[in-house]
């Protein structure tokens, strides 16, 4: 009988442990420079309605640093819904590949994927969840503050799906998480909800409010992220008007306070939601954090095909 795969769809689908020791791994990978061989003869499918930069060249990076290959399908040759289903695209692709990203619109479709996939299928972006940015974003932390337990991130600007995840990542390791959003931008309220409970296990504190001046005090870490998603672009010039005041500048990173960290899960809209001088700051941690993209990425490689 076959197992049945394990797939990486947000990061309810891990618990502590196993987030904890998916870091331990990516630091071990971080300072082996030679590509090992680990997953020679391996193969990853790139399925990706959206553009990427960060998420396909970290993942085709990882896989060749790993001693496998990918294979990159895009928009055109895609089509999900269209031309087939996602029920289709798994079952067929599963006969071909070891193992699937997907970076969607919709998380229904990675979902869909996942329950007639028989390789394992990572979300490499969809509306709802950013899972394997979360994990790269909390492992940056650790590196840089030393510990996780405890300490406070201040999260501003837009409930989307990169703070979906991170508020998951928070709750499940610890992490006290303060959200400022504009009202009626908040997070989804399920996923509040879980994260809540899980945060109860971990002794953290997860809490919403609409001012960032009072999220960001005293935070460890100040993230930030654009205020118009892809998808979201007949929306811009109304989201521009109900941020006004959610701009991470100087006087924001000063009422944080001495030492705090500046990150963005990138790309940025330099000028919007953050400034020049913060993004080019001592403090911006923003490509120390993009670089463990590349590390995270190739231990969830590692967890989902060396089972």
């Amino acid at each position: 009988m076959t197992m049945k795969p394990k797939h990486l769809l947000t990061l309810q689908d891990l618990d502590r442990e196993e987030i904890l020791h998916l870091f331990r791994n990516a630091i071990e990978l971080k300072r082996e420079k030679k590509t090992l061989r680990l997953l020679a003869g391996k193969t990853l499918g790139l399925l990706f309605q959206k553009p990427s930069v960060r998420t396909r060249v970290s993942f085709e990076v990882g896989m060749a640093q790993l001693g496998g290959q990918s294979l990159y399908i895009g928009p055109v040759e895609l089509e999900q819904g269209k031309r087939e289903s996602p029920k289709d695209v798994a079952r067929v692709l599963s006969r071909y590949l070891d193992v699937i990203v997907a970076r969607t619109f919709r998380h229904a479709e990675v979902e869909e994927m996942a329950r007639h996939s028989e390789i394992p299928v990572i979300n490499g972006l969809s509306d709802a969840s950013h899972p394997c940015q979360a994990l790269a974003d909390l492992l940056t932390i650790q590196e840089k503050v030393g510990h996780l337990q405890g300490i406070k991130v201040a999260y501003v600007g837009d409930g989307n799906n990169v703070c979906h995840s991170l508020m998951k990542g928070c709750a499940l390791v610890g992490v006290n998480l303060s959200i400022a959003t504009p009202t009626g931008y908040e997070p989804n309220p399920t996923i509040t909800q879980w994260a809540a409970r899980e945060a109860k296990k971990t002794d953290a504190k997860i809490e919403l409010l609409n001012d960032p001046l009072k999220a960001v005090k005293g935070a460890s870490v100040l993230y930030t992220d654009v205020w118009t998603s892809m998808g979201q672009e007949q929306e811009k010039q109304r989201r521009v008007k109900a941020f006004q005041g959610f701009r991470v500048d100087g006087k924001m990173m000063k009422a944080a306070g001495h030492g705090t960290l500046f990150m963005h899960c990138l790309p940025a809209h330099r000028g919007e939601e953050v400034t020049d001088e913060v993004m080019d700051s001592r403090e911006s941690i923003v490509y120390d954090q993009a670089e463990n993209r590349l590390h995270v990425q190739k231990a969830v490689l590692l967890m989902l095909l060396k089972r």
